[in-house]
């Protein structure tokens, strides 16, 4: 009598069950709450007092708005005219969050058929019991549910070797792109010519999946200038030496990124880096290459002989080749001017400001000027 818009919800095709058998009681309370909407429970707790099999018991990976609770981002409440009340229908409703899954599918030259029918072919929306990315099953049996590995051209287009067992991903994009195939827009030359024996062992080896050599000399192979060039100098990045080698940030087949890098910069070096990027991300002034995840803009990723892998020696030519320091400060900066609280070091822009990011404005060590200032001019201390 008083929710009268609630006549044309009791129209859709879909309605919640308390709804259309008038339990409002259900999950509101009548006289008066502690919670938003007369809720008789928190919004992130209600849904699970009669749904609480959503989730399946140690899923390997849970939605994140399920997880938070926020079941009304896909569903409506109390009804409307999508199945399970969904707010949107099919996959656009998973592109208001994947908007760059969506966009990436909308101008992909090749596009996975399950992926243009619905997500829920590959995916599970609430958690899934087997596989991360809410897949349904791992690779490769969740694509071997349509594709037929044993087929003659099946194995003729990946050269003879067994790869029935391998993971799909590493070469193709499972959702679509520009190169045929729907291998990944960036194809390692190799892979692309079809010379699988150039890095593995032949396919009717013991073990031909196997490279012919192992960490960064396998690479040398073909990029013996760049192998060459990082190991002559002083300071090589640490994980060129590691047992994945090169492949610790790139990956040997085909990668969405330019370089065959594994992800973005910003997630790449992140996963080692990471204190780092919390710090960019509590900075109140956000250093632009690292937002960006322009990591190379100061740092090589390969080697150098700077500290800190930094591209130029000079700290103050390198912040020079973005800041025009000499309209920023007049305090007097370089090799000739001593820092007062260590006879070894030299004033710099590192000496008044961190280059990641802190708590403070400008990137400063501390709140205000002045308690940067007095670390080193100490008689303007009270």
């Amino acid at each position: 009598t008083c929710h009268d818009a609630f006549e044309e919800k009791l129209k859709n095709p879909f309605v919640h069950t308390p709804v259309k058998t008038g339990e409002c009681s259900s999950c509101h309370n009548p006289h008066a709450s502690s919670h938003g909407k007369l809720l008789s429970a928190e919004a992130e707790k209600i849904c699970s007092n009669c749904h609480d099999d959503v989730v399946p018991k140690d899923a390997r990976s849970t939605h994140s708005v399920v997880l938070e609770g926020k079941c009304a981002a896909c569903h409506d409440p109390h009804g409307g005219k999508y199945r399970f009340n969904l707010v949107k229908g099919g996959r656009e409703l998973c592109f208001d969050c994947h908007g760059e899954i969506g966009k990436s599918i909308a101008v992909a030259q090749f596009s996975h058929s399950p992926v243009e029918e619905s997500c829920l072919n590959c995916h599970s929306p609430h958690g899934s019991a087997n596989a991360a990315l809410l897949l349904k099953s791992d690779e490769p049996s969740l694509c071997k549910g349509c594709h037929n590995t044993g087929r003659p051209a099946f194995v003729k287009r990946h050269g003879n070797y067994a790869v029935e067992e391998a993971r799909c991903t590493s070469c193709h994009d499972p959702h679509g792109s520009n190169v045929a195939g729907m291998l990944y827009d960036n194809v390692h030359k190799p892979v692309a010519s079809r010379m699988c024996k150039q890095c593995h062992e032949e396919p009717g080896a013991q073990t031909p999946l196997k490279t012919k050599k192992e960490g960064f000399e396998l690479c040398r192979g073909c990029h013996y200038e760049l192998v060459g060039k990082t190991l002559s100098r002083n300071r090589p990045h640490w994980p060129i030496f590691s047992e994945e080698g090169c492949l610790s940030c790139h990956r040997p087949h085909a990668s969405k990124q330019a370089g065959l890098l594994k992800g973005d910069n910003n997630s790449l070096c992140g996963s080692c880096h990471e204190d780092t990027m919390k710090r960019q991300a509590m900075s109140q002034t956000k250093h632009e290459p690292v937002l960006n995840g322009e990591c190379t803009t100061c740092h090589s990723p390969h080697a150098s002989d700077n500290l800190f892998l930094l591209s130029e020696a000079s700290v103050i030519d390198l912040c020079g080749s973005c800041h025009d320091w000499m309209k920023h400060s007049t305090h007097p900066i370089g090799e000739e001017v001593i820092d007062m609280r260590n006879s070894n070091l030299t004033v710099q822009c590192l000496s008044c400001h961190r280059s990641h990011g802190t708590n403070n404005k400008h990137m400063m060590p501390f709140a205000t000027t002045t308690e940067t200032c007095v670390q080193c001019h100490v008689k303007f201390r009270r």
